[in-house]
């Protein structure tokens, strides 16, 4: 599998966030994500049940562990529909650049392995990741939060039982979380 075409299907998700920043009404982009959430989760449920088989696209752009689990680009867009639901669009967006802009660079400096990243490839990470969330005027406290939580949740992927924790879901879920927490909690 080639990195570079997945990579790029994961940063072209970035006309979500992005939507928002051009002026899209909010309540307009959750809507959309509602949708995409919907259509993702029947288009994984059919292929996990063996009613279709999107196997030439689906072999291209996912890893070996997501044949048989439900596959990142759907944990994304779970994630994403979380986030923007739970979270004001000045949280939920960075967080969700983290995933769509931050997890494809991570991913071009690393290797494919399961298991902790290189140090070099976090610190990359949590750079790409606070230059973000700083340049979205994320308070800078809150941002080094998200940009850990980011930082880790890519760069950290446990196996519980035959199971990858996929930073799809955890990325956008786990900085937005930091960054509401030190804004409201800290």
């Amino acid at each position: 599998m080639s990195e570079l075409p997945r990579r790029a299907v994961h940063a072209s998700t970035s006309v979500v966030p992005l939507a928002w920043l051009l002026g899209a009404p909010w309540t307009y982009v959750q809507g959309f994500l509602v949708l995409a959430c919907v259509v993702v989760a029947a288009a994984e449920a059919l292929r996990l049940a063996g009613v279709i088989d999107h196997w030439r696209l689906f072999s291209k752009l996912t890893r070996e562990y997501e044949q048989e689990n439900p596959a990142g680009y759907a944990l994304g867009a779970v994630a994403m529909t979380v986030v923007a639901l739970a979270f004001d669009p000045f949280l939920a967006v960075p967080a969700m650049f983290m995933l769509t802009l931050g997890d494809p660079i991570s991913g071009l400096l690393s290797s494919d392995d399961l298991g902790v990243k290189q140090s070099w490839v976090m610190l990359a990470t949590f750079g790409v990741c606070l230059a973000i969330a700083s340049v979205l005027r994320v308070p800078l406290p809150a941002a080094i939060a998200g940009a850990v939580a980011a930082t880790v949740a890519d760069g950290v992927k446990p196996v519980v039982f035959t199971y990858v924790v996929d930073d799809n879901f955890s990325i956008p879920v786990a900085s937005a979380s930091a960054m509401w927490a030190v804004i409201n909690l800290v």
